[in-house]
């Protein structure tokens, strides 16, 4: 990693700021269905309708009559929605990290592959995450990392590119993605490494 001292940190929001599981929701939506909870994780997790949902191309409305048909869901959208996104808890260190940059007044930025249903529950439920310069969600702008296109809007909406940004992200693709660009990046693995690395830098 060169060591200029970046600008900006974005990071990455699931695995990184908050854990998720999936099988909580799955669990949840088939007591009320009469699909089975590995079955409705599976159709989650290995069908195109995720990332339909979390690149713009499908409404809330659809993605519940999608999961609703397969699941046979006897709830409405209200009693889904909270099973569905009600599934998160934080990563404390990674949001003491948050709060210290914050403190040190470096700019920060959420960049996510999501929906619109988590980040609703976030936003209600967490409020490290109003604390944010921006945000670039890929259901906002109908792309989803490692897509460039994405990236782009991240530069944009921070004003800074290249080394200037220090992205963090727990998913390799998408690190490379960035570091493609001539940003600094870490992949996160744990907490004690990515603070490592942010302090060595002189952030904070």
């Amino acid at each position: 990693m060169a060591m200029v001292q970046p600008e900006c940190v974005v990071f990455d929001l699931g695995k990184v700021l908050v854990d998720f599981d999936y099988s909580i929701a799955a669990r949840r939506i088939a007591e009320r269905g009469a699909a089975e909870p590995g079955a409705v994780q599976g159709f989650l997790d290995h069908s195109p309708l995720l990332y339909r949902y979390e690149t713009g191309q499908m409404s809330r409305q659809e993605f519940f009559e999608e999961v609703r048909r397969f699941s046979g869901f006897k709830g409405g959208i209200d009693e889904f929605a909270q099973f569905f996104a009600d599934i998160f808890t934080e990563i404390p260190p990674m949001i003491a990290l948050h709060h210290r940059l914050r403190d040190a007044r470096v700019p920060v930025y959420i960049f996510s592959n999501t929906n619109d249903l988590a980040i609703g529950h976030i936003r209600r439920n967490f409020p490290f995450f109003a604390e944010f310069d921006a945000f670039v969600l890929s259901y906002e702008h109908c792309a989803m990392k490692p897509e460039a296109k994405l990236y782009e809007v991240v530069e944009r909406v921070a004003g800074r590119h290249g080394g200037q940004i220090l992205y963090l992200d727990d998913r390799i693709e998408n690190v490379e993605a960035g570091r493609a660009r001539g940003w600094q990046v870490i992949h996160h693995r744990q907490p004690t490494e990515s603070i490592a690395v942010i302090e060595k830098l002189g952030l904070i």
